[in-house]
């Protein structure tokens, strides 16, 4: 696999963003939450009006995930208090298990590293068993747990990992 990152900028890019996490959060989170909670997430925090707010105002990062010119996944990304917080990271399911989250976890360091940061932070649904194991081979630990609420009845119950960055010398 080739695996290179797009940082999403265009409006064209934007709706492939808002249609590939359309799809990506269907096949993540359907053993996990309610296809009415799937819906209303992606409508509040993926949808190409929710990606514009969050890129032009509230300062996010988006990265497509490629393998070539094939989109395989997203990043979302934003740095706040000398971390980076990684708010989204999905591959599609056909793709998971090839080595895409480690590239994808080395491009997220470098970024964090360049900018001086001192750690990158996430958060996980506690029922999520797959990415749970993958963030803790990666080497992020559990800080705490939160439940947020999202708005129309529904929480998000979640896990907080971290994980420090090392800067190179």
């Amino acid at each position: 696999m080739n695996i290179n990152f797009e940082h999403v900028k265009t409006k064209e890019q934007i709706q492939i963003l808002a249609d590939t996490a359309k799809t990506v959060w269907h096949e993540a989170y359907k053993n996990i939450i309610s296809l009415n909670q799937i819906n209303y997430m992606i409508e509040k925090f993926q949808s190409f009006t929710s990606l514009v707010k969050a890129i032009n105002k509230n300062k996010y990062i988006y990265y497509l995930v490629k393998d070539d010119n094939v989109i395989i996944g997203y990043i979302g990304l934003h740095e706040e208090d000398n971390k980076m917080f990684l708010s989204k990271l999905y591959i599609l399911k056909k793709y998971r298990g090839k080595q895409v989250a480690s590239k994808t976890f080395e491009f997220i360091e470098h970024l964090s590293r360049n900018r001086k940061l001192k750690a990158i932070w996430l958060t996980v649904n506690k029922n999520n068993k797959h990415a749970i194991i993958v963030y803790k081979h990666k080497g992020f630990v559990v800080t705490k747990t939160q439940i947020t609420d999202i708005g129309n009845g529904f929480v998000m119950d979640d896990f907080v990992f971290e994980k420090e960055i090392k800067q190179k010398y």
